[in-house]
């Protein structure tokens, strides 16, 4: 069982419907979509490329996947990812656009914005306790050796080489996209999220997501409203 501390909109939000629906799987519920029909993407070729998010469900990584330390159990991180979310503010970032970094594709924020950037912060360190050491497998898995100096002390010190200064908010819409379909794939995704792009996105709750064995889908055990959230 690993647990994970990611940012993604209420169940209900109209954005988690959508990306749901895009990717084919809603990590709330656990259902299942088929993929959408475009003229220029084929529904098999749709269904390959978005493989690796629809796995992990729509999200952004706030900390990153982690086998909970020996010393505590479920119980303990959920009591205290509780009080954390009643402790923590929402907020708000300014606007949300699509993006795309090296061959994927993912809505990201128009800027940097700075308290987007000490709230994952706060929640990397915050819920460090929890966290069990990385296996040499794991650390492998990153290939250290193609990571810069911060990210490989990120991954020593916080199991994870994109947090603190190397952390960049993204809400992931694909898997790596080939350079001769990436046009095809930005018009649609730029069509599909329109309603979403442009505009402000609500930092409002603190979801956990599980995944119970290794390599299956993760799922949302819990979503917690920040402090002073709209319902």
């Amino acid at each position: 069982m690993r647990y994970a501390l990611y940012f993604s909109p209420p169940k209900d939000d109209p954005l988690t419907g959508a990306a749901s629906h895009w990717l084919g799987r809603d990590a709330f519920t656990g259902e299942t979509y088929p993929a959408p029909t475009y003229e220029q993407l084929g529904q098999a070729e749709q269904f390959e490329l978005t493989a690796d998010p629809r796995r992990y469900g729509f999200h952004a990584t706030i900390k990153a996947p982690f086998a909970l330390a020996a010393s505590v159990t479920e119980k303990d991180l959920m009591v205290f990812a509780e009080d954390f979310a009643a402790r923590t503010p929402a907020f708000e970032i300014p606007e949300l656009v699509l993006g795309q970094l090296g061959r994927f594709f993912a809505l990201v924020p128009g800027s940097l914005h700075q308290p987007l950037q000490d709230f994952a912060a706060k929640v990397v360190k915050s819920f460090e306790p929890f966290r069990a050491g990385l296996s040499e497998a794991d650390i492998i898995r990153r290939n250290p050796a193609k990571l810069s100096d911060s990210q490989r002390a990120n991954l020593k010190r916080w199991g994870y080489p994109y947090v603190m200064e190397d952390f960049g908010f993204h809400m992931t819409l694909s898997g790596q996209v080939p350079e001769t379909r990436a046009v095809v794939m930005k018009a649609i995704l730029a069509e599909r999220f329109a309603g979403f792009t442009g505009r402000p996105l609500s930092i409002s709750g603190l979801a956990v997501f599980v995944e119970e064995t290794r390599g299956a889908p993760f799922k949302v055990h819990s979503w917690l409203p920040l402090s002073g959230a709209k319902s």
